[in-house]
């Protein structure tokens, strides 16, 4: 489903681009929440925290640093992007 999601948001992109509306996905790694300490042991926890490159769990404010830099003026030509916040854990190559 997330990749219908993704693919969704760059046709939309596509589309509304030339009416000036931009269209971009942030998609959010384990960030340390009270659903996030609960559902996991904390030998899984530190694996995953140490398959970062940060070696840390993201925070609620940096997940929202993404939004507020897709809403404001500095991200004026960006459109069809997805910003992934996960301190570097889905990364291949």
């Amino acid at each position: 489903s997330k990749a219908g999601v993704l693919g969704l948001a760059k046709a939309m992109a596509r589309e509304l681009g030339v009416d000036g509306i931009r269209v971009n996905c942030v998609t959010p790694g384990l960030i340390n929440t009270d659903i996030t300490g609960n559902s996991l042991s904390e030998q899984r926890l530190s694996e995953i925290r140490n398959g970062t490159f940060l070696h840390r769990f993201g925070d609620p404010k940096e997940v929202a640093g993404a939004f507020l830099f897709l809403a404001s003026d500095l991200s004026s030509y960006v459109t069809g992007a997805v910003i992934d916040v996960n301190g570097g854990i889905h990364v291949h190559g």
